[in-house]
């Protein structure tokens, strides 16, 4: 008779777990891929250095040199020099205007009528001009400081190339003076008397202010009314 065979075990299969290797190898690429996702766009680095000097920009006269004993113009980028210079330009203008000013109400000159329904420039010249501008109305300050205000933003932003990114420096004159016949030797000249007049200028109209509140400590102006 024909022989039966035992019946055969069924097959089985066996899984073993990832080695710990393998895990760590799919964490790393898992924090690597979502790093990824939030990393900065790489940007071309923008030097600082210097390129410009003072003898780049002009504004000193013989004899005497480029005067910067803190070292102020190696501060900051070619931008911030540019500015630097543009400031110096203002402040020089602006102090002119006051020297002017100043001297022209010491000497008793005024403008003739009313500067309000109750204040009169004739007044006012008596005043130092400290004192005249404490006499003046609120409006007719908040009016001199929105002139100054709105003079500041044209001459900042809306002549063009911005100085500092190698456009003109800001001019305010009324109406504007043509140089276009000027030769460039001839003009060069005429920045640096403006720049010194305006040194000159700043360092006058300091003195006066000194000499209003501290008494004595300009004594060329001592004893003098309109100080």
């Amino acid at each position: 008779p024909p022989q039966l065979r035992s019946p055969q075990p069924p097959l089985t299969f066996t899984v073993s777990p990832p080695s710990t290797k393998m895990k760590t190898a799919a964490i790393c690429l898992t924090l690597v891929g979502a790093a990824a996702a939030f990393a900065p766009i790489p940007t071309k680095s923008v030097s600082t250095q210097l390129s410009l000097g003072l003898d780049d920009i002009g504004g000193s006269s013989a004899p005497l040199p480029n005067f910067d004993p803190l070292n102020l113009a190696n501060i900051g980028s070619d931008e911030t020099l540019l500015w630097m210079r543009g400031a110096e330009l203002k402040h020089g203008r602006v102090a002119m205007i006051a020297t002017t000013g100043y001297l022209f109400n010491a000497a008793g000159f005024h403008f003739p009528g009313m500067l309000s329904s109750d204040i009169s420039f004739e007044s006012l010249s008596t005043m130092t001009p400290p004192d005249a501008w404490a006499a003046v109305p609120v409006a007719g300050k908040a009016q001199i400081l929105t002139t100054i205000f709105i003079a500041e933003l044209v001459t900042e932003g809306y002549q063009g190339t911005h100085y500092m990114k190698g456009g003109d420096y800001p001019t305010m004159v009324f109406p504007p003076i043509d140089f276009s016949g000027v030769s460039e030797a001839t003009m060069a000249k005429k920045r640096t008397s403006e720049l010194n007049n305006g040194r000159l200028a700043q360092i006058a109209i300091m003195s006066f202010i000194s000499a209003h509140y501290i008494p004595g400590s300009v004594p060329a102006l001592a004893n003098n009314h309109a100080f």
